[in-house]
């Protein structure tokens, strides 16, 4: 299939769309610039162009993921790091911006999906339960030593 060509301001729209519809990382931009034929210094203009006018904010990117993935999602702080380093955002803007979570509602939705999960669990023992409660919450990105709080504070 042939790709139909865009004139520099047509591609310019299309990202400018495309970095409005929903905050993007640098890297969605590029893959999307990859649709388009053209060469680096066009790709480099754009970028420039999109940092600017504020349409292409890596900051701002990393706290609404963060923010969507964790309230929305309900992912925990490693999957949600793994995710953004996949996307190539630096580490210590990572780092900067978790401030998004705020420290009690990760506790309670923690809490929450814990208690959710293990009672889902039937015709297992009691130390069954636990642990593959326990594996589910570390593939949700939940740290293991706040899991093991949540677990023994389940006991009292």
């Amino acid at each position: 299939m042939e790709k139909k060509s865009y004139t520099f301001a047509e591609i310019k729209q299309k990202l400018m769309n495309y970095c409005s519809y929903q905050d993007r990382c640098h890297s969605e931009v590029e893959q999307k610039m990859r649709e388009f034929l053209l060469i680096p210094e066009a790709k480099e203009e754009l970028l420039l162009y999109l940092m600017r006018e504020n349409y292409l904010n890596e900051e701002r990117f990393t706290r609404s993921y963060i923010r969507g993935k964790f309230y929305i999602k309900a992912w925990g702080r490693n999957k949600i790091r793994m995710q953004l380093k996949f996307k190539g955002v630096p580490e210590k803007l990572i780092n900067r911006c978790f401030d998004e979570i705020d420290e009690t509602d990760y506790r309670r939705k923690l809490h929450h999906i814990y208690k959710d999960y293990f009672q889902k669990q039937n015709g297992l023992k009691e130390y069954q339960k636990k642990s593959k409660t326990i594996k589910y919450l570390l593939s949700r990105g939940y740290e293991y030593d706040e899991i093991l709080e949540v677990c023994s504070e389940d006991k009292m």
